[in-house]
């Protein structure tokens, strides 16, 4: 058996709801949740920690500092090229202490979908950590094709995503002209937003279930859509899961 082959899994299968910053991911990961005709679980897996109930009791005590300290509340595992000299040997140190709390929180994310799923619930994944850092930390980089070189923490990272971490069995990108794009949101340039859309594209090469939704229409039509191919995909796996009766609470 292949590193990438899956060994028969009877579980609930995992969705990643995945696009650049005005697709509507959050949105639309929530109501796709709580339209499915079955059991399913939401679940952030985004850098900004803020838009998440989950998270380690670790990691709350060191967004609480950094608020009391008048610092950005976030956690990410800011990966780059490496500095030179003893900035560089500092900046290391600090990268992969940085990478190992960021790391334990994307573990613990795992863990809850593991959970969901052994509860016979189909887990859907807002933002995915492998497929929103595979550009910078995970795809191989090819000596001479120009790209920066990488730091220790950022291998590190890329190696732990690449090798271990649970990948989704099936990924949708959430996607639509970059004009579109920043129209919404008004981050980023459309030099920017073009990259970031051939990066999660790019995904296609490593991911077997991966599909391209146009969320350039309006945001029922977007849920309507996914929950149609979500449901096949369901209808799919091996052991299907239960459909939720009529009128029952999630």
């Amino acid at each position: 058996m292949s590193h990438h082959q899956r060994r028969p899994d009877h579980r609930p299968p995992t969705i990643a709801l995945i696009g650049p910053d005005g697709s509507g991911k959050s949105t639309i990961a929530r109501r796709v949740a709580d339209a499915l005709p079955v059991p399913a679980r939401y679940l952030y897996m985004g850098v900004n920690l803020e838009s998440s109930s989950e998270m380690l009791p670790t990691t709350r005590l060191v967004l609480s500092a950094k608020r009391r300290r008048g610092r950005r509340p976030d956690m990410t595992a800011r990966t780059g090229p490496p500095e030179p000299g003893v900035a560089g040997v500092v900046g290391s140190a600090r990268g992969l202490i940085r990478i190992a709390a960021w790391t334990a929180e994307e573990w613990y994310r795992a863990a809850l979908a593991w959970r969901a799923r052994r509860r016979g619930r189909v887990v859907i994944f807002d933002r995915h950590f492998f497929c929103d850092y595979y550009a910078s930390d995970v795809r191989p980089v090819a000596a001479g094709d120009g790209a920066p070189a990488r730091s220790l923490a950022s291998r590190l990272h890329g190696a732990i995503l690449r090798r271990w971490y649970p990948r989704p069995d099936a990924t949708f990108l959430l996607d639509a002209p970059a004009e579109v794009l920043f129209a919404r949101k008004g981050e980023g340039t459309i030099a920017s937003i073009e990259q970031l859309r051939a990066d999660y594209r790019s995904l296609s090469d490593v991911l077997p279930a991966f599909t391209v939704v146009d969320v350039d229409r309006s945001v029922d039509d977007v849920v309507t859509d996914l929950v149609d191919r979500i449901s096949r995909v369901v209808a799919g796996t091996s052991g299907a899961v239960q459909p939720l009766p009529s009128g029952a609470v999630r």
